[in-house]
């Protein structure tokens, strides 16, 4: 997956700030922020998380390459902010203090594997989305919560947990594993 230009990146930063704004009855940046690139329309997977000073303040995205990029951006921006369930809506207080930040999925891939040992030995640290699932349970950790769980075997014990499943499923047989990679960017970093 071809990286995006600087532009299409800061593109996607006001797209998702916008949207959020919009909904908080805010200006409406879009006549401003012009049309997306090519690139910008293709179907692409993509999450969006919010930080308020350093901690997660909401993160929702899509796995398949669904919608256009810049339109999944659009959605999981505004769902992000208002319909995790995991926080209650943005107020519009807030919404200076949170900082964004783009997740581009690669398309999920099934990762084979015959053994507990061998998916261990599979999973790229830091590299590897994970995504886990045993019927209709299914998690998802972006290759981000590497940083905060380096340890594959506690990393797939919280994807276990976060599926609703017990913390060894991922020892388990009748479990799928697909593992997809990603290009993230955030306000911070395109507008130091």
């Amino acid at each position: 997956m071809p990286r995006l230009t600087r532009e299409d990146r800061q593109y996607l930063l006001r797209l998702a700030r916008s949207a959020i704004a919009r909904e908080l009855g805010e200006d409406d940046l879009r006549d401003r922020i012009g049309q997306p690139s090519a690139e910008l329309k293709v179907p692409q997977g993509c999450f969006v998380t919010l930080e308020k000073q350093g901690a997660l303040r909401g993160c929702i995205g899509t796995l398949e390459p669904s919608t256009p990029l810049a339109d999944g951006v659009e959605e999981n921006a505004k769902n992000a902010a208002f319909h995790d369930p995991r926080f209650s809506p943005l107020k519009k207080q807030e919404l200076d203090q949170i900082e964004i930040e783009i997740s581009r999925l690669t398309v999920p891939a099934d990762l084979l594997f015959s053994s507990p040992e061998e998916l261990l030995e599979k999973l790229k640290p830091g590299v590897h989305g994970v995504i886990l699932q045993r019927g209709w349970h299914r998690s998802t950790f972006l290759p981000q919560v590497w940083a905060q769980l380096p340890d594959k075997v506690q990393f797939l014990e919280h994807l276990c947990r976060k599926a609703g499943l017990g913390g060894n499923c991922w020892k388990e047989k009748d479990l799928s594993i697909k593992v997809y990679e990603v290009e993230h960017f955030s306000e911070k970093e395109l507008h130091p």
